[in-house]
């Protein structure tokens, strides 16, 4: 592997880090949140889903200027916007300034879901090309690591000096890293396959060069992608929602919302909030989410190192039953009161079930399964759909949790029989195959 393809990988993924911190760092704020602003149980959902909204639009409108402007220009923006909202939440004098910076951190966080895989996917070699995207997951699984370590270092050693302030300095942390995302970007190339869809394909064959190619010769490479994109008979601004796009459009949304019916948001945003639930003290459930975030990160680094090995079916398969087997020690512990460490149990088998299966794979394949002219608007779908069911899940999980947790987790439960059945019958195997060697899998001409 060439250190400039890494470095460029590596960079681009610390807008996953980012997304994995702004995240997370909201779950260890909710009861802040809720005295300081007088909140209800709705309100407190909306506060936290303000975000979502945030990611929903990002991830939506991003992909025009992913494509007009380039991958690696609309990162130094979303670097801005992280920063901004780090200091903003930090700053906010009031209820309605804390949830417009929250949602401007979603457009950010929407905005990196689509971006940064698709730039990672763009840039590799297709034997590379799994563990390579999958570093974004891992980087926000660290990223949520760190969330939750801050929150529980700030808490547990300066909680008594800051005070309230404690809350502040949680969200602005984030303002260092967002810093050095945005210098490091200045080191990176542009995508190859953005140049020559830009048609720049001598820009493009030196990028590949530096980074390695597929075929071993970058001029074959830029062949291929140049007649994967067949710009005399394809627009890149053709329309999207066309049958012969059905494919992979339909397999996008699909993994995308069975991703969010496992309510692992519900689990990142309101990890401590679920302890508490279970009789933990706030600064014992802090405790417990770094705990999770740990396991989180464990199981990503070990689907990182076999996803280009064993496939995207085969972690999806295995974590699909892990899923449903922790949901339903959860829905148990919930409707007998047992709690305590059946409940820790369940939900670190249901974090280690998403970071090796859904959570290594998703980003991977939706990156891989679209065509190389229309990639950046299937992501941005893929992502959109993502976030519009996570905005649903978190906004709701206070209000029905209130009512009946053991419901709430065995509803997740069902849910993930669906993917199982989705990922043996329809889901299909991308390992090793070029970008343009999916497209013609798909019969996509």
């Amino acid at each position: 592997m060439k250190l400039k393809l890494l470095g460029a990988a590596l960079v681009a993924a610390l807008g996953g880090l980012l997304f994995g911190f702004d995240t997370a760092v909201i779950s260890g704020t909710t009861d802040w949140l809720k005295t300081t602003f007088q909140l209800s149980g709705f309100w407190l959902g909306f506060t936290v889903s303000s975000a979502l909204i945030g990611t929903i639009i990002g991830s939506l409108v991003v992909g025009w200027p992913a494509d007009r402007y380039g991958r690696r220009g609309v990162l130094f923006v979303l670097a801005l916007f992280y920063f901004i909202t780090a200091v903003g939440c930090a700053l906010a004098w009031d209820w309605t300034s804390f949830v417009f910076f929250r949602f401007l951190g979603g457009l950010a966080v929407g905005g990196a879901s689509v971006v940064s895989p698709m730039y990672i996917a763009e840039l590799s070699p297709a034997n590379l090309r799994g563990r390579l995207v999958a570093i974004t997951q891992f980087n926000i699984v660290l990223g949520i690591l760190l969330a939750y370590l801050s929150n529980w270092v700030i808490s547990h050693h300066f909680g008594a000096a800051l005070g309230e302030v404690q809350y502040r300095w949680m969200f602005g942390v984030q303002a260092l890293p967002a810093a050095i995302f945005f210098l490091l970007l200045f080191g990176t190339p542009q995508s190859p396959r953005w140049l020559v869809a830009r048609r720049r394909a001598a820009e493009a064959q030196a990028v590949l060069e530096q980074c390695g190619s597929d075929r071993g010769g970058a001029a074959a490479e830029i062949a291929e992608i140049q007649a994967s994109l067949d710009l005399d008979h394809h627009a890149l601004t053709e329309p999207f929602y066309t049958r012969k796009y059905l494919k992979p459009i339909l397999l996008a949304v699909a993994i995308a919302m069975f991703n969010q019916l496992s309510g692992i948001n519900a689990l990142i945003y309101y990890t401590a909030h679920i302890f508490k639930m279970a009789g933990y003290a706030q600064a014992d459930a802090l405790l417990q989410s770094v705990v999770i975030g740990l396991v989180n990160l464990v199981f990503t680094m070990a689907a990182l190192a076999v996803i280009d090995h064993f496939g995207r079916r085969k972690l999806m398969l295995v974590g699909s039953l892990g899923y449903i087997i922790s949901l339903g020690a959860a829905a148990y512990s919930f409707y007998t009161g047992t709690g305590g460490k059946l409940l820790l149990g369940s939900l670190v088998i249901f974090i280690a079930a998403h970071a090796f299966g859904q959570g290594a794979v998703i980003w991977v394949f939706i990156s891989e399964i679209f065509p190389n002219r229309v990639r950046a608007r299937g992501q941005a779908l893929g992502s959109f759909t993502h976030w519009v069911m996570a905005a649903a899940i978190s906004w709701t999980f206070p209000m029905i949790a209130e009512a009946s947790g053991w419901m709430t987790f065995a509803f997740y439960g069902v849910c993930m029989v669906g993917q199982l059945v989705w990922v043996l019958l329809v889901m299909p195997e991308t390992k090793g195959i070029t970008l343009e060697k999916i497209q013609q899998s798909l019969g996509i001409k």
